[in-house]
């Protein structure tokens, strides 16, 4: 049996954190959006902006947190490590963005672009849930439920938004 870090999903697991994290703040963002949503453009850039805004916090919070434990001081390098890390939370907005700007140019609507946007990250909460399953029990059992459970988290986001507004 292979531990899972052999193979291809290697760069999946060592970005499931940020992907998880990025997938839940774009699904919460989405859910801020009122019954009437804002403009397709607005929408995006609000997106992106938070996101990348929240990215920058975390690699802050990760460097200056690791100078502290550390005891030292941080160099480039560290602060280059942190951005590393946690630009997979950045990456998972950049689909929605281009989706809600592609809505502003006319090319579909706003609604399809919330609807694939929320898909989208439903269905990298569920990859990861089913990917914790197979790396945790190597069965498919667990998989399907980890893929229920972390895609459910983000479903039941989703659903949130419709139900308040």
């Amino acid at each position: 049996m292979s531990d899972g870090t052999a193979d291809g999903w290697q760069s999946l697991d060592k970005a499931a954190f940020g992907i998880i994290y990025g997938s839940i703040m774009v699904l919460s963002i989405l859910l801020a959006q009122g019954g009437h949503p804002a403009p397709p453009l607005e929408t995006a850039v609000v997106l992106f902006g938070s996101v990348l805004a929240i990215t920058l916090a975390k690699a802050f919070a990760e460097f200056l947190g690791h100078a502290l434990e550390a005891r030292k001081r941080m160099t480039r390098y560290s602060w280059r490590a942190a951005w590393h890390h946690s630009t997979p939370t950045l990456a998972v907005a950049n689909v929605p963005t281009a989706l809600f700007l592609v809505a502003w140019m006319g090319w579909f609507a706003p609604q399809t672009a919330l609807i694939v946007s929320q898909v989208l990250c439903v269905a990298l909460l569920a990859l990861l849930g089913a990917r914790a399953g197979w790396v945790l029990d190597h069965r498919a059992i667990p998989a399907i439920l980890g893929a229920l459970f972390v895609g459910g988290v983000g479903l039941l986001l989703s659903i949130v938004k419709y139900v308040i507004h």
